[in-house]
């Protein structure tokens, strides 16, 4: 028989219509005549991937350099928490008010770089730790001040980089 006269097996017709067969060996990355929509959901997901590293490994480096005490009050993660929340502050500024940032930066640096760095699960651990430990008062301490420093780190840091970004004019006015 003609093998061009013939039907098509279903790894052919499955070919031919862009599904991979169960042997077809997928790449990483969708191919170019893939839709737009999963080549950018896996471009997103690269970027988050990096920037999750990138944060994680600020954040270990961090505490590895400022260990903190077993039962002591965890000063690195609050602070890796607050400076955290201060770039949080000054990042929404710069890439939602600004025209022009690329799409990719965002995750990048929200859903990536800062969430790996902030480390609110170790803030949960290290409240924790205090709790077993029996020193529930420095626990309730930590839960408290954390959580202000962080809303206020957020709230002064996006505030004064509006106030920088205005033009000149407007920063006089604000001013007076």
């Amino acid at each position: 028989m003609d093998p061009a006269c013939s039907k098509p097996n279903r790894a052919e017709r499955s070919r031919r219509a862009g599904r991979a067969g169960p042997d077809t060996v997928a790449g990483l990355w969708p191919s170019r005549n893939a839709s737009s929509s999963r080549r950018r959901e896996a471009q997103i997901l690269a970027v988050v991937s990096v920037g999750g590293g990138i944060g994680a490994c600020a954040r270990y480096g961090t505490s590895l350099i400022w260990p903190t005490v077993p039962g002591a009050f965890p000063w690195t993660t609050f602070w890796i928490n607050v400076t955290g929340s201060a770039v949080l502050g000054i990042l929404v500024v710069l890439t939602t008010e600004k025209a022009g940032t690329h799409p990719l930066v965002r995750p990048f640096l929200f859903h990536g770089v800062l969430s790996g760095y902030t480390a609110f699960s170790v803030y949960a651990a290290d409240a924790h730790n205090l709790i077993r430990d029996d020193r529930v008062a420095t626990a309730l301490l930590y839960l408290a001040v954390t959580l202000a420093a962080a809303l206020f780190a957020i709230w002064a840091s996006t505030a004064l980089t509006r106030l920088l970004m205005a033009p000149r004019a407007e920063r006089d006015e604000d001013i007076a």
